[in-house]
C-alpha cells in the first residue's frame, strides 16, 4: 500500500504507533516490533521516500513532513513516534513541527539535525568503509552517473554493516547469523537504490538547539557498541530533552530493535503502557 508515494502497512488496532526505520535500513528492521505491538496497537511502518518499495524523490526531500502527511493520509491525528538512527531524527522534527500530534517519542540509536559528527568518527568511517571503493569511482556513484559494479556494492555494504550494525569494535560473529544477512540486505539495497539515481536536496530543521522545546515523554535507547560519535547523540537527547528516559544495552549496534528485539519490546511496551492514557485512538 502506498500515500502519496510512500510505502507502508499496518497491523492491529488500538492507539497509533508509527515505527521510522533508519537510514541503513527500510520497514523490515521493525518485523519484531510490529509482532509485539499489534496485538494493543494500531502498528504503522513505512519506507522512507527513495528506499525500500518507496517511489523516488522528484524534487527537495523533506522527511518529517512526509511522516506528518503519512500520518494525514491514514486519518492518525496523533501518534507516538519511535526512530531508531536518523529516523529518530525525522521524529524530533515532527515533534518540533506539529507537537500536539506527538504523543511520545522513542528515539533508538539516534540522530539529530544541526548535529555535526566528529571528526575521528568521520575519519574512522573513511578508513573502514568508503576505502573499499576506488574514490573517483565511489564519488561517480554518489552523483548517480556511474553503472554500479555489483563487486563494490557488497564491499561497501558489508563494511558499512561491519562498522555500523556491529560496531566499530566488534565483527560478524557477534551478530546472529539472521540478523546479519537481514541488515546486509537492506544496507545492500539502500546504496543499491542511491548510487542509480541523481542525488535531491534534503531540507531538515535545526533540531539540535531546540531539544528543549520537546514536552513528548521521550524514551532513548542506546546501543553501547554503537559508533561512540552516535552515542554521543544519545547522551544530548537524554540530557537536553526534559525527563527524558534512557536504557543502554549491552553489546549491542546501531539497530536495536533487530539485534535485541526482547530488550526493546520490553521497554517498549513499558513506555507505551505509561502512556496509554495519552493517546487516543485514530
Amino acid at each position: 500500500m502506498r500515500i502519496d508515494g510512500l510505502a507502508y502497512d499496518e497491523v492491529g488496532e488500538g492507539p497509533a504507533v508509527v515505527l521510522i526505520h533508519a537510514g541503513i535500513a527500510d520497514r523490515r528492521m521493525w518485523r519484531h516490533q510490529r509482532d509485539a505491538l499489534s496485538g494493543r496497537y494500531r502498528v504503522i511502518g513505512y519506507d522512507w521516500r527513495g528506499y525500500g518499495e518507496s517511489a523516488d524523490p522528484a524534487d527537495e526531500l523533506v522527511h518529517h513532513e512526509d511522516l506528518l502527511r503519512l500520518m494525514d493520509g491514514l486519518g492518525v491525528e496523533r501518534a507516538v513516534l519511535v526512530g531508531d538512527s536518523m529516523g529518530g531524527s525525522h521524529a524530533v522534527e515532527a515533534a518540533l513541527t506539529a507537537p500536539h500530534r506527538v504523543a511520545g517519542l522513542v528515539l533508538i540509536s539516534s540522530g539529530l539535525s544541526g548535529h555535526l559528527w566528529p571528526d575521528d568518527m568521520i575519519a574512522q568511517a573513511r578508513e573502514r568503509v568508503h576505502s573499499t571503493v576506488p574514490a573517483d569511482r565511489l564519488a561517480r556513484y554518489r552523483s548517480g552517473t556511474a553503472e554500479v559494479v555489483s563487486a563494490d556494492l557488497d564491499a561497501f555494504s558489508r563494511a558499512h554493516a561491519l562498522w555500523q550494525v556491529a560496531g566499530p569494535d566488534r565483527g560478524m560473529d557477534d551478530l546472529d547469523p539472521e540478523v546479519w544477512e537481514l541488515a546486509f540486505a537492506m544496507m545492500r539495497r539502500v546504496f543499491e537504490r542511491s548510487w542509480n539515481r541523481r542525488p535531491v536536496a534534503e531540507r531538515h530543521l535545526s533540531a539540535k538547539d531546540r531539544l528543549h522545546e520537546i514536552t513528548s515523554p521521550t524514551l532513548v535507547i542506546n546501543g553501547l557498541s554503537d559508533v561512540p560519535g552516535i552515542q554521543a547523540v544519545s547522551d544530548l537527547l537524554t540530557e537536553k530533552i526534559k525527563g527524558a528516559r534512557r536504557l543502554d544495552l549491552p553489546a549491542t549496534g546501531h539497530l536495536p530493535p533487530l539485534e535485541r528485539p526482547q530488550e526493546v519490546n520490553a521497554a517498549l511496551s513499558s513506555f507505551l503502557d505509561d502512556l496509554s492514557w495519552r493517546i487516543s485512538p485514530a
